[in-house]
């Protein structure tokens, strides 16, 4: 008889310990930290509890995330209604600015934006080059990653550029035409990175720049 008959013998024999329950109690097995012999029924409850602690840890993971999106939605909120009440671009302009800085907490914030007819004599407004736009076309979602590979990007954050080590690139939309970009910098490396989730990312982006075309149509 080998293992797998042993096994297959207690599946079709599920009573067998019912039948002889002082089994239980005199065979015996290792402790799985110190080896010291146990039994059956306390080798039982050693795997119980271990389930229950991954739960715990799994669901005080749920938790913990579920709090972080509360934390993000509300900071998403108070950004919406700034965006609102902004009744001009330079208001526009400052509520995105004040709220990812402060609120959000990202260290550097730059916006463009082209193919508009209204011009201002502001940083936000100063042209991008054709490879600039046709990567912001490219893209299908929120780039987060490695600042290094986008130079003519970084020289928006100006002498803070070469020392950002992670960038979120957010293409700003008019149906499926894009008209600008909204720029976040970090030095931290894994501030932005591929993995990261970027719904909200790209829901700022969607608030931004519904805000910017409001004002300059």
């Amino acid at each position: 008889m080998n293992a797998q008959d042993i096994i297959t013998f207690f599946q079709a024999h599920p009573e067998f310990f019912d039948e002889h329950p002082d089994l239980l109690n005199q065979l015996t097995v290792p402790h799985p930290m110190n080896g010291q012999a146990i039994s059956l029924t306390e080798r039982q409850l050693l795997t119980l509890r271990e389930k229950l602690a991954q739960v715990q840890g799994k669901l005080a993971e749920l938790v913990s995330f579920g709090e972080e999106n509360d934390v993000i939605a509300e900071k998403v909120h108070r950004l919406t209604l700034s965006l609102l009440l902004a009744e001009s671009f330079e208001a526009v302009n400052f509520a995105v600015y004040n709220h990812l800085q402060e609120d959000f907490a990202v260290p550097h914030v730059a916006l463009r934006i082209w193919n508009s007819i209204l011009k201002r004599p502001v940083p936000e407004f100063i042209e991008v080059s054709e490879e600039l736009r046709f990567f912001a076309a490219d893209l299908r979602q929120p780039y987060c990653g490695p600042a290094a590979p986008h130079g003519e990007i970084l020289g928006w954050f100006g002498e803070n550029g070469a020392f950002l080590e992670s960038i979120a690139l957010i293409p700003l939309r008019r149906d499926a035409q894009i008209f600008g970009m909204l720029a976040l910098g970090s030095e931290d490396p894994q501030r932005f990175f591929p993995e990261m989730g970027t719904m909200y990312v790209e829901r700022i982006g969607d608030l931004v720049g519904a805000a910017v075309l409001k004002q300059i149509g």
